[in-house]
């Protein structure tokens, strides 16, 4: 044998104890906690091994270097494999965190979430998520590097790799997500996908016999098959051919074994429970690894996986140093790159919202594209799109291409995707550098609300927009119009809401929206709605408490709205005082803020002596927090109906006659 030959034994000895090292870091963390998932990490171990050690551009020591190459573990539930790579690596994770995998107060949860763990770029679990999430982080990094990037100086150069499974590939989510990637021509991104032939219920034939690969073809994808998963000069090929392909996103099938070396390898026993003690010690006695050590990390492997701590250090220091030159000869794109990385906002570009004029009545939705334009100028993080809806929904930048055509373009023609659309705009959040958005009809909501949540569950600062938002679009009747979607999506936690009552709110809670680092959708009109004098009844402030009083003298009753109905309350409550009932009128455009401010001006608002009568075209539940067992409530608790938009919200009761007679009763009492 040659010195050469020697020295790949040697190597590929060392590969493949390193990759035993992080199996059974994987398999004792689930053992430990008595449940988890050990099938995919004891079969993914070598496609993970060479991201994190061969490929993977990232600096374990600085996990938010905006230049890392970002991996995405789609299918969350094999968190134990991502959390074995992170801690090996060098990632801030120490072993003692593996040894609480999915405990109370740990950082190594059982899947994967954003913020949690040092390492991990997006929440996922929920199957498919993490794969349109990575769409959304290769969407950013294809714009930010057309913005920033010039000859010689390319500050955004990055990959976004994904590891995902059968699941992930069946649900919709990845059909809608996997068609967008290609049409967008989204290079930077290779997805690996773990075809080990088994789901839950058994063997995936059962439910599961497409053509993967002419599916992805189909899409306009680079795909690519490697037919046996632990052979590294194979996968290290499939890898680097998906890395000079910079015109398509890529597909790399390969075939694993799940469970590998364990006595329950291939079957369907392996994939969501603890081997258990004596399947544990089989499978290290199968793979040469002592049985009789848990969390055990051999010296010649640690050293191994720690070589990416130092290669990571050194890259980020190239790049820094690259950086600096590029700051030099490019300060202004520098200076606003290094702006938007830290998510804060250029210096006084509030100055630009407008302040609409009383003299005509505007849809909220027209009053949105109104100040998304008028800051553009100053907000050049503020990117998305709609799906298939934007001469529906009002959310394009009229003076900006789209993506599509020049990846400049700050407006993303998303295409009927709606649930597609909102998780790619959480990776584009997470990506940083952008605020991103995603709009369609509040109805279809619907279509999307994991999305959402799995938004605020992250901290995302994802900006969904929603139009048409009540009984009042009219005529397309009941499947269009939302009754149930605002109290649904105010019960998601961290999720900010938005009903605007008309034009100057509506540029209020774009500026809270984008000043707050929170998820946050706004419901907005499709109606034209009066305009409410922005000085007179100091909206900004107002909105920015997230209820308050735009007449606060009567005290006799309280009207309470949001969105269309306060032009409702305002005329009600001049109706009233014709009959000698004195009503004070409040806007509440959010509940979750209002929820934010001190007891006492909450008291103060809604003191529990006066009765409340609280007037929404939505659901009724939620608001007897508010008005007490003792109020009312004007809502809608049936679907909607077929007719024209004015003529619907009065036989549903949205009238001043009907809240005068609800309100005198309530008086009376």
């Amino acid at each position: 044998m040659t010195e050469e030959q020697t020295q790949q034994d040697a190597q590929t000895q060392l590969d493949q104890l390193s990759i035993n090292t992080l199996r059974f870091l994987a398999v004792d963390q689930v053992e430990q906690a008595k449940n988890g998932h050990p099938g995919a990490p004891l079969g993914c171990a070598p496609i993970g091994y060479l991201l994190y050690h061969k490929f993977m551009k990232h600096d374990p020591s600085d996990p938010k270097w905006s230049d890392r190459d970002r991996f995405v573990l789609s299918n969350g539930h094999a968190s134990a494999l991502l959390y074995g790579m992170l801690h090996l690596a060098g990632y801030d994770l120490p072993i003692e965190q593996l040894q609480q995998f999915r405990e109370w107060g740990s950082h190594t949860p059982g899947h994967p979430e954003y913020g949690e763990t040092p390492g991990v770029e997006v929440t996922t679990g929920p199957l498919g998520q993490g794969f349109a999430e990575a769409v959304g982080l290769a969407i950013a990094e294809k714009h930010l590097a057309a913005i920033y990037n010039h000859e010689n100086h390319t500050p955004v150069d990055h990959h976004t790799y994904v590891l995902c499974g059968d699941g992930d590939l069946m649900e919709g989510i990845s059909h809608e997500s996997s068609s967008l990637a290609g049409t967008l021509g989204l290079g930077k991104l290779i997805v690996l996908y773990d075809d080990n032939l088994i789901s839950l219920d058994g063997p995936t034939e059962l439910s599961f016999t497409e053509d993967v690969v002419k599916r992805f073809e189909a899409y306009h994808w680079h795909v690519q098959t490697v037919s046996d998963g632990n052979d590294l000069a194979a996968l290290s090929h499939a890898i680097e051919a998906a890395k000079a392909e910079v015109t398509r996103p890529s597909l790399i099938k390969v075939r694993t074994v799940i469970g590998y070396g364990s006595p329950k390898a291939g079957t369907k026993g392996v994939h969501g429970e603890a081997l258990g003690p004596e399947a544990t010690k089989a499978t290290k006695r199968n793979l040469g690894f002592p049985e009789d050590k848990n969390f055990y990390v051999p010296e010649e492997a640690a050293k191994n996986w720690l070589q990416i701590k130092e290669k990571g250090k050194k890259l980020h220091a190239e790049w820094q140093s690259k950086y600096e030159e590029y700051s030099r000869a490019y300060p202004a794109e520098a200076a606003e790159y290094d702006r938007t990385t830290s998510m804060k906002l250029a210096e006084g570009w509030d100055k630009k919202l407008p302040v609409f004029p009383t003299d005509k009545p505007i849809a909220t939705r027209n009053a949105g594209q109104t100040v998304m334009n008028a800051i553009a100028s100053v907000v050049p993080e503020l990117f998305g799109g709609a799906a298939d809806l934007t001469s529906s929904t009002k959310t394009i930048f009229k003076d900006s291409p789209s993506f599509h055509v020049d990846p400049k373009g700050r407006n993303v023609f998303f295409g009927v995707r709606e649930f597609g659309m909102m998780a790619a705009v959480n990776g584009i959040a997470a990506h940083g550098g952008l605020i991103p958005f995603g709009s369609t009809f509040f109805t279809f909501s619907d279509y999307c609300r994991s999305a959402l949540r799995m938004g605020a569950l992250q901290s995302s600062h994802s900006l969904y927009i929603f139009t048409h938002d009540s009984i009042g679009l009219g005529a397309d009747g009941p499947t269009h119009q939302p009754v149930e979607h605002l109290m649904a999506l105010r019960a998601i936690p961290q999720l900010t809401d938005f009903r605007p009552a008309d034009a100057n709110e509506t540029a209020a809670c774009w500026r809270l929206a984008l000043e707050r680092h929170t998820a946050a959708f706004m419901a907005l009109s499709r109606q034209d709605l009066p305009v409410l004098d922005a000085e007179k009844y100091k909206i900004a402030e107002g909105v920015a408490k997230g209820a308050y009083a735009l007449d606060s003298t009567g005290k006799d009753i309280i009207l309470i709205a949001t969105g269309s109905e306060v032009s409702l309350i305002l005329e009600a409550a001049a109706a009233l005082k014709k009959e000698g009932i004195n009503a004070s009128v409040v806007s509440m455009p959010s509940f979750a803020i209002f929820e934010e401010q001190e007891q006492s001006y909450k008291d103060e608002l809604f003191p529990e002596a006066t009765p409340k009568l609280a007037v929404e075209a939505g659901a009724s539940m939620g608001w007897w927090k508010y008005v007490g067992h003792n109020g009312g409530i004007i809502g809608v608790d049936r679907f909607g109906a077929s007719a024209p938009g004015p003529l619907v919200l009065e036989k549903f009761g949205f009238s001043v006659a009907n809240v005068v007679e609800q309100a005198k009763k309530l008086v009376k009492k």
